[in-house]
């Protein structure tokens, strides 16, 4: 009797955990519907693949960004925050707390520009004729003065943790109008913050930043010269179909669903990324107005008019970097290099995407991870220290009030006073300007909501066109 009872108790076991485990089946179908619901995806475009376009949350001023960031914290009072206080006073000493040391005059002189009247150091001749359409950010400030954190913070939002980044959201969020190119493409990407400043994180691995080294190529050609490409493709469909069987046998598996998807993406850019990216097509003019034949701005011309030809192209996000900005000592030399290399390139990629009808709906950011001091490096060098209490960005295009300042340091360029911009803040806006809010953009990961802006961030409202 005792054993027939055993038997019975096993047997009901043994159904109760084959109910319970076809459960967990539809807990995972439950799981990537909600991540779907979060996108805003209908079930529709879920199947058309991750980087199908995607309805923004309200009408966006904005389709894509070009986001040409200065990695090492550019001297905001010598470039785009004017402080005639600061040059009163250099020499003398200044500064609230800690800080307070020799203030360094501006090292460059400033001039009103355009119909606007825009303060702009004499470093950016050729940027200065688009002052009309440039918003100067000079409220900005962040977290912490230190180069990785704060670049991380710029780019994903988190300083503690890994997250994804802004362009990974920015591709979640909206998906790409181009299904034959990634959503995000990094052009030389700086190697301080490494892969975060570009990666998805916990977001499916096709909204990660697409590598293009323009020294190197491009992207890496995977191509097999000796095969045809119709023998290629059925090589392809060949390792694809036993990925889709496995993937049958474990539905919901999202890395091998990511590498099915990164395959497919990965043989569609080997003939449309390299038509992109060359520059011969482009006639010699066009690469001459970039500076493309000058050896001080060459390569960061290159990489701005890639950043053009990939933003015509429908790629959503576009980052193209630039280090060396961390000056400590030999700072009017070394801004009057940077600057150089890049102020013919910018103007260019501005009037180009201006002629070509896209600037209105592109937006540009420029920027590094904070700015600097108006104190002198000390041992009487002509350097700056890190200042991430205050400092300067400018926007340009999608949706943005052209020739205005917004935002103002104290006199002295130490910290952010009036128009106040935290990085949560400005990723709110750039997030509102393409038609996103950025509360409502969340992916579910470890039980809970995430968001690129956490549970901070204030849209700029006073910059909207």
């Amino acid at each position: 009797m005792e054993g027939l009872k055993d038997l019975e108790f096993s047997s009901f076991r043994r159904c109760l955990l084959q109910q319970a485990a076809a459960g967990f089946g539809w807990l995972a179908f439950r799981g990537l519907n909600m991540q779907t619901a979060v996108a805003g995806q209908s079930p529709a475009t879920a199947e058309a693949g991750p980087l199908a376009p995607r309805q923004s949350h309200f009408a966006a001023r904005a389709k894509r960004v070009i986001f040409l960031f200065m990695q090492g914290g550019p001297s905001h009072v010598d470039t785009f925050d004017w402080k005639p206080e600061l040059q009163k006073r250099g020499g003398q000493t200044g500064g609230t707390g800690g800080r307070a040391g020799k203030l360094l005059a501006p090292q460059f002189k400033f001039q009103q520009h355009g119909d606007s009247g825009l303060w702009l150091s004499q470093l950016f001749p050729e940027l200065a004729q688009h002052a009309d359409r440039l918003c100067l950010l000079n409220g900005m400030h962040t977290s912490n003065a230190a180069h990785p954190q704060a670049t991380i913070a710029l780019h994903t939002g988190s300083v503690n943790f890994v997250r994804p980044s802004l362009g990974a959201w920015v591709t979640y969020g909206l998906g790409t109008m181009n299904q034959d190119l990634p959503g995000f493409v990094t052009i030389s990407p700086v190697s301080l913050g490494g892969a975060q400043n570009y990666g998805s994180s916990f977001l499916p691995a096709s909204f990660q930043g697409t590598r293009v080294q323009p020294e190197e190529g491009g992207i890496a050609d995977i191509r097999n010269g000796r095969l045809s490409p119709s023998v290629q493709r059925r090589q392809i469909d060949l390792i694809q179909g036993f990925n889709r069987s496995l993937l049958a046998r474990h539905p919901g598996h999202a890395e091998l669903e990511g590498l099915i998807q990164a395959n497919e993406l990965a043989w569609r850019m080997q003939s449309s990324v390299p038509e992109v990216l060359d520059l011969s097509q482009e006639t010699a003019e066009t690469q001459a107005r970039y500076g493309i034949e000058d050896a001080a701005t060459e390569s960061f011309g290159r990489q701005c008019l890639m950043a053009r030809r990939l933003a015509e192209s429908g790629v959503r996000f576009i980052q193209v970097s630039r280090g060396g900005w961390d000056q400590h000592r030999d700072l009017k030399a070394s801004l009057q290099r940077n600057c150089g290399a890049i102020d013919r390139p910018i103007a260019a990629l501005l009037a180009d995407l201006e002629q070509r009808g896209l600037l209105q709906d592109t937006l540009v950011l420029w920027g590094g991870e904070f700015g600097r001091s108006p104190q002198d490096q000390g041992n009487g060098s002509d350097g700056r220290r890190h200042n991430n209490t205050g400092y300067s960005m400018w926007m340009a295009g999608g949706g943005v009030r052209g020739g205005m300042q917004y935002g103002t340091t104290d006199e002295l360029g130490e910290k952010a006073e009036s128009g106040r911009l935290s990085t949560h803040d400005l990723h709110a806006t750039i997030l509102h300007l393409l038609g996103m809010d950025h509360t409502r953009l969340t992916y579910r990961y470890a039980g809970r909501d995430f968001r690129l802006t956490d549970v901070y961030g204030e849209v700029a409202e006073g910059i909207l066109s």
